[in-house]
């Protein structure tokens, strides 16, 4: 009975980190194969590296929280088998309805629920655990708020990068070993720019890594059917099956659906959330960067709009800007990154903050309906709530318990 209890959790804890690889491939690569930078291939195998390196690198710290310190109760592999059961099916439900649930949430959430259960929570984790999940949006919202209104147009300028045809590297075989170098109508700043999509890309596959790999294997640890370091290989390979299958679809649909977003701004939010979320994961905080991404986008595009209006107009309340995050979307013809067409104009000198008008920051094409950011927000909490309670109802009344 043991040994089949131990198999249908390993079977459990495929199944959840499949569907993380699936969801986090597309999040971490849509951008770079849609606008061509990779292909689908190399974007999962670039996923499996580096998320495998998160968990390994940084992941320990979550997997330990989430294992052992959260709750006192011992993980006996049935009640390991139905905590990663939730898991698994609020990641069903979330694609179901076509809203991405935080599985770092919906993992704290079950195991609390457990420990609610059994009272054997450890109140002061969940507390701090619970004020980071507070903070974090907020910081990225400030963050990308600044580098909206200070740094962007600098930006632009500076990531703008036409795709040239051909190769972007070919190889020097005129000697013994044969050497890179850039293809024949590459520019260095095409190369430079190309290789900035793809370390976001894969920094974002570290991130999250070291925050989801423990969501599919904590509970093992934590019952000791398998060792830390093995289970976090098993999750990490879980995932990479899932960037080589399911995430193919994925990864097509984020590409197109960011293409409102230019590239300069999904850069800075990727940049944003994936530092915060591996700070901490590094402190033993499973976080969710789905919440932390949304703010960073709201808080990018309200320091853009906010450009049109001096620090001491929006003060004193004179010629409060129209703030809308489609303002990102202004320099999405004008400065195309890595993919945009050839011989594309090199955007102008940014005007200085105070002087841009509204008809350079146009509300054409918002890059997200508010209504709906309250949606995914309001599910992304709900979700784990429902976890809590679900798990606590379980372990609480269900004698196999």
């Amino acid at each position: 009975m043991v040994e089949v209890l131990f198999a249908l959790g390993l079977v459990v804890a495929v199944f959840v980190g499949f569907n993380i690889g699936g969801s986090s491939t597309g999040v971490a690569f849509g951008p770079a194969v849609g606008s061509n930078t990779l292909s689908k291939l190399s974007a999962a195998a670039l996923m499996t590296v580096f998320a495998l390196a998160g968990g390994l690198l940084v992941g320990p710290a979550v997997v330990q929280s989430l294992g052992s310190d959260l709750v006192a109760t011992p993980f006996s592999p049935l009640i390991s088998i139905a905590v990663l059961f939730f898991i698994g099916t609020a990641l069903f439900l979330s694609n179901v309805v076509g809203v991405p649930a935080s599985t770092s949430m919906t993992a704290v959430g079950a195991i609390a629920g457990l420990g609610l259960a059994r009272k054997t929570l450890n109140a002061d984790l969940m507390l701090e655990i619970v004020v980071w999940w507070l903070v974090s949006p907020i910081v990225a919202f400030w963050v990308s708020g600044v580098i909206g209104r200070y740094f962007y147009p600098t930006l632009v300028r500076w990531f703008a990068v036409s795709q040239s045809e051909g190769d972007l590297l070919d190889f020097d075989r005129s000697g013994a070993v044969p050497r890179p170098r850039l293809g024949e109508r590459t520019t260095p700043r095409e190369f430079v720019g190309t290789a900035v999509v793809i370390g976001i890309g894969c920094y974002m596959a570290f991130s999250a890594g070291a925050s989801n790999v423990a969501n599919a294997v904590a509970p093992l640890v934590g019952n000791g059917s398998l060792d830390l370091y093995p289970a976090i290989l098993l999750g990490g390979a879980a995932i990479g099956l899932g960037a080589f299958t399911i995430a193919r679809r994925t990864m097509d649909t984020v590409g197109n659906d960011l293409t409102d977003l230019p590239l300069v701004a999904a850069i800075v939010v990727a940049t944003v959330a994936s530092t915060i979320v591996t700070f901490l994961s590094a402190l033993g905080i499973p976080a969710s960067f789905v919440i932390i991404a949304t703010m960073s986008i709201v808080g990018l595009g309200w320091g853009r709009a906010t450009r049109m209006t001096r620090l001491s107009d929006t003060v004193t309340g004179h010629d409060a800007p129209d703030v809308s995050v489609g303002a990102l979307a202004a320099d999405a013809d004008d400065a195309p990154t890595v993919g945009g067409s050839k011989g594309t104009p090199e955007p102008s000198e940014p005007d200085p903050i105070g002087e841009e008008s509204s008809e350079d920051i146009p509300r054409a094409s918002d890059l997200f309906e508010p209504a709906t950011t309250a949606r995914v927000i309001f599910l992304q909490n709900v979700v784990p709530s429902i976890a809590t309670v679900a798990a606590y109802l379980v372990f609480r009344f269900l004698p196999v318990f």
